[in-house]
């Protein structure tokens, strides 16, 4: 159950979206938390600590650069990362945001995360700057394909047709991001959006920051649902300490109870 101060923050929340026409969500590992998966940097992250067995930075295992002198230790922690999310699905956090975009005129989603939750959920408009971890792509020839899972992969995937190194088709660390999520981006920014919801992310990458920094010199209402601090949480105008998916169901539930009020034509009197 929210606290009363927890439920005035939703109230208010709730309050911007009635005059809301456009809506920005930015999510990161936490939303996902709710479907079991490691947040891997936050509370119960799956590398907090740092080490490995090889001695070396997960960023550094995770590299681009490793993927290319050491493909075998970069497919190792992929399939980790992969079978921690195996058999989960979307919560109730995605859902919400599915259904926010069906009811709203423009809603776009940012996400980090590579688990194609959103999609899965119902979103359409979703910007994935990082990439899918389930399209698998040869690092040679233009060969992709989707995959469900890595169970049936060899240690060390190969392509069929030219019998290159494969790999997921995410952005690993150190790699340029995508051109054409960067340029939908940019155009939906320029756009503008009238409230902005960062969820279950650091923040530590600019070009997740940014929108929120950016909205915040528009005076448009920004929100952080996160159950740790970040660098944005003293920024936003709105916080709530909260699970992704319990934060969005109170908002949304709160907002149509408004909206069901202001639509409800008056009662004539007898």
């Amino acid at each position: 159950m929210l606290s009363p101060p927890e439920l005035e923050t939703v109230d208010r929340i709730a309050d911007h979206l009635s005059r809301a026409r456009s809506v920005l969500f930015i999510t990161g590992a936490g939303i996902s938390a709710d479907s079991g998966l490691p947040t891997y940097r936050g509370v119960g992250g799956l590398y907090n600590t740092g080490e490995t067995e090889e001695g070396l930075a997960i960023e550094e295992l995770l590299s681009g650069d490793m993927m290319q002198s050491r493909p075998d230790w970069t497919w190792k922690y992929l399939r980790q990362i992969e079978h921690a999310s195996r058999g989960a699905c979307h919560n109730r956090g995605h859902s919400v945001i599915a259904e926010m975009e069906q009811h709203f005129p423009r809603v776009w989603t940012l996400t980090q995360n590579v688990d194609g939750f959103h999609r899965a959920a119902g979103s359409r408009n979703v910007i994935a700057i990082h990439g899918d971890l389930h399209r698998i792509r040869c690092t040679k020839c233009p060969w992709n394909q989707d995959v469900t899972d890595y169970a049936h992969l060899a240690e060390l995937p190969r392509c069929a047709k030219c019998s290159a190194v494969l790999r997921p088709d995410v952005v690993l660390f150190g790699e340029m991001l995508p051109e054409p999520a960067l340029r939908e981006l940019d155009f939906q920014m320029r756009e503008g959006f009238d409230i902005i919801f960062s969820i279950g992310t650091t923040s530590v990458f600019p070009y997740i920051k940014s929108p929120v920094e950016i909205a915040r010199q528009r005076d448009k209402p920004t929100v952080e649902i996160n159950p740790g601090t970040t660098c944005l949480s003293g920024k936003v105008r709105y916080r709530l300490a909260l699970s992704a998916a319990v934060a969005l169901d109170a908002i949304w539930l709160r907002y149509r109870e408004k909206h069901n009020q202001s639509t409800q034509p008056a009662q004539e009197g007898a």
